[in-house]
Protein backbone atom coordinates (compact mmCIF):
# COMPACT_ATOMS: atom_id res chain seq x y z
CA UNK A 1 0.00 0.00 0.00
CA UNK A 2 1.14 3.37 -1.07
CA UNK A 3 1.92 6.47 1.56
CA UNK A 4 -1.91 8.11 -0.04
CA UNK A 5 -3.78 5.27 0.65
CA UNK A 6 -2.50 4.62 3.73
CA UNK A 7 -2.85 7.71 4.69
CA UNK A 8 -6.66 7.83 2.88
CA UNK A 9 -7.40 4.47 5.15
CA UNK A 10 -6.16 6.35 8.38
CA UNK A 11 -8.63 9.65 7.66
CA UNK A 12 -11.41 7.03 6.37
CA UNK A 13 -11.07 5.41 10.28
CA UNK A 14 -11.16 8.52 12.41
CA UNK A 15 -13.72 9.73 10.06
CA UNK A 16 -15.77 6.83 10.86
CA UNK A 17 -15.01 6.76 15.09
CA UNK A 18 -15.87 10.25 15.16
CA UNK A 19 -19.68 9.47 13.09
CA UNK A 20 -19.69 6.47 15.67
CA UNK A 21 -18.56 8.80 18.62
CA UNK A 22 -21.60 11.16 17.11
CA UNK A 23 -23.97 8.62 17.44
CA UNK A 24 -23.18 7.87 21.28
CA UNK A 25 -22.30 11.51 22.25
CA UNK A 26 -25.02 12.63 25.24
CA UNK A 27 -25.36 16.20 24.22
CA UNK A 28 -26.50 18.06 21.01
CA UNK A 29 -23.58 20.08 21.64
CA UNK A 30 -21.39 17.31 21.41
CA UNK A 31 -22.72 16.26 18.41
CA UNK A 32 -22.08 19.43 17.22
CA UNK A 33 -18.61 19.52 17.54
CA UNK A 34 -17.85 15.50 16.59
CA UNK A 35 -19.51 16.33 13.71
CA UNK A 36 -17.32 18.88 12.54
CA UNK A 37 -14.09 16.86 13.28
CA UNK A 38 -15.90 13.93 11.16
CA UNK A 39 -16.33 16.57 8.36
CA UNK A 40 -12.81 17.70 9.30
CA UNK A 41 -11.19 14.34 8.31
CA UNK A 42 -13.50 13.74 5.63
CA UNK A 43 -11.91 16.71 4.14
CA UNK A 44 -8.01 15.36 4.77
CA UNK A 45 -9.04 12.35 2.50
CA UNK A 46 -9.80 14.97 -0.54
CA UNK A 47 -6.45 16.49 0.58
CA UNK A 48 -4.86 13.16 0.34
CA UNK A 49 -7.18 12.02 -2.45
CA UNK A 50 -5.60 15.34 -4.63
CA UNK A 51 -2.24 14.79 -3.46
CA UNK A 52 -2.23 11.02 -5.23
CA UNK A 53 -3.80 12.14 -8.68
CA UNK A 54 -0.76 14.43 -8.69
CA UNK A 55 -3.79 17.59 -8.44
CA UNK A 56 -3.24 20.20 -6.49
CA UNK A 57 -4.17 20.36 -3.29
CA UNK A 58 -4.37 22.80 -0.19
CA UNK A 59 -5.58 22.49 3.29
CA UNK A 60 -8.58 24.66 3.80
CA UNK A 61 -8.27 26.93 6.66
CA UNK A 62 -10.73 25.95 9.42
CA UNK A 63 -12.60 27.77 12.00
CA UNK A 64 -13.17 24.40 14.19
CA UNK A 65 -11.46 25.78 17.08
CA UNK A 66 -13.61 29.00 16.99
CA UNK A 67 -16.99 27.15 16.83
CA UNK A 68 -16.52 24.47 19.40
CA UNK A 69 -15.30 27.43 21.72
CA UNK A 70 -18.60 28.99 20.95
CA UNK A 71 -20.36 25.59 21.45
CA UNK A 72 -18.86 24.59 24.90
CA UNK A 73 -19.83 28.56 25.75
CA UNK A 74 -23.61 27.90 24.77
CA UNK A 75 -23.58 24.61 26.68
CA UNK A 76 -22.22 25.81 29.52
CA UNK A 77 -24.51 28.40 29.85
CA UNK A 78 -27.75 26.25 28.72
CA UNK A 79 -30.02 25.10 31.61
CA UNK A 80 -29.32 21.24 30.26
CA UNK A 81 -27.77 18.97 33.11
CA UNK A 82 -24.67 17.01 31.54
CA UNK A 83 -24.48 13.15 32.66
CA UNK A 84 -21.26 11.63 31.05
CA UNK A 85 -20.17 8.13 31.76
CA UNK A 86 -16.53 6.88 32.33
CA UNK A 87 -16.86 4.96 28.69
CA UNK A 88 -17.53 8.50 27.00
CA UNK A 89 -14.41 9.70 28.58
CA UNK A 90 -12.52 6.55 27.61
CA UNK A 91 -13.50 7.35 23.50
CA UNK A 92 -12.90 11.05 23.51
CA UNK A 93 -9.16 9.48 25.26
CA UNK A 94 -8.62 6.95 22.16
CA UNK A 95 -10.00 9.84 19.76
CA UNK A 96 -6.72 11.65 20.82
CA UNK A 97 -4.75 8.57 20.62
CA UNK A 98 -6.15 8.57 16.65
CA UNK A 99 -5.04 11.92 16.46
CA UNK A 100 -2.08 11.85 18.15
CA UNK A 101 -1.14 9.02 15.85
CA UNK A 102 -2.06 10.65 12.51
CA UNK A 103 -0.22 13.60 13.55
CA UNK A 104 2.99 11.49 14.49
CA UNK A 105 2.43 9.90 10.84
CA UNK A 106 1.99 12.80 8.60
CA UNK A 107 5.46 14.72 10.66
CA UNK A 108 7.22 11.63 9.55
CA UNK A 109 6.28 11.49 5.98
CA UNK A 110 6.89 15.43 5.71
CA UNK A 111 10.15 15.03 6.38
CA UNK A 112 10.86 11.62 4.27
CA UNK A 113 9.00 13.66 1.30
CA UNK A 114 11.55 15.55 -1.14
CA UNK A 115 8.33 17.00 -3.27
CA UNK A 116 8.12 20.80 -1.43
CA UNK A 117 4.06 20.43 -2.12
CA UNK A 118 3.42 17.59 -0.02
CA UNK A 119 6.21 18.19 2.76
CA UNK A 120 3.87 21.16 3.24
CA UNK A 121 0.74 19.47 2.97
CA UNK A 122 1.78 16.87 5.44
CA UNK A 123 2.76 19.27 8.05
CA UNK A 124 0.08 21.31 7.42
CA UNK A 125 -2.36 18.24 7.69
CA UNK A 126 -0.19 17.47 11.20
CA UNK A 127 -1.05 20.45 12.56
CA UNK A 128 -4.73 19.51 11.88
CA UNK A 129 -4.15 16.72 13.82
CA UNK A 130 -2.47 18.28 16.68
CA UNK A 131 -5.91 20.73 16.78
CA UNK A 132 -8.13 17.90 17.13
CA UNK A 133 -6.22 16.57 19.69
CA UNK A 134 -6.41 20.40 21.51
CA UNK A 135 -9.93 20.19 20.99
CA UNK A 136 -10.37 16.58 22.44
CA UNK A 137 -8.39 17.39 25.24
CA UNK A 138 -10.91 20.19 25.60
CA UNK A 139 -13.84 18.09 25.74
CA UNK A 140 -11.95 15.50 28.26
CA UNK A 141 -11.86 18.85 30.54
CA UNK A 142 -15.63 20.27 29.82
CA UNK A 143 -16.84 16.79 30.37
CA UNK A 144 -15.15 15.77 33.42
CA UNK A 145 -14.84 19.53 34.87
CA UNK A 146 -18.09 21.50 33.17
CA UNK A 147 -17.95 24.21 36.05
CA UNK A 148 -14.31 25.56 35.65
CA UNK A 149 -13.76 24.35 31.69
CA UNK A 150 -14.21 27.87 30.17
CA UNK A 151 -12.05 29.72 32.79
CA UNK A 152 -9.07 27.71 31.12
CA UNK A 153 -7.12 30.05 30.29
CA UNK A 154 -5.77 27.84 27.28
CA UNK A 155 -8.49 27.72 25.89
CA UNK A 156 -9.66 31.21 25.72
CA UNK A 157 -6.41 31.52 22.88
CA UNK A 158 -8.10 28.71 20.62
CA UNK A 159 -7.89 31.28 17.82
CA UNK A 160 -4.47 31.49 17.81
CA UNK A 161 -3.82 28.39 17.64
Amino acid sequence: MDIFEFAIEKEQLSEQFYREMVQRAPHKGLVSILTMLADEEHNHIDVVTKMKEGVAAKVADTILLTNAKTIFAKMRQSKDKFKFGDSQIDLYKKAQDIEKDSRSFYRQKAQESENPGHKAIFNTLAEEENKHYFLLENIIEFVTRPQTWLENAEFHHLEKY
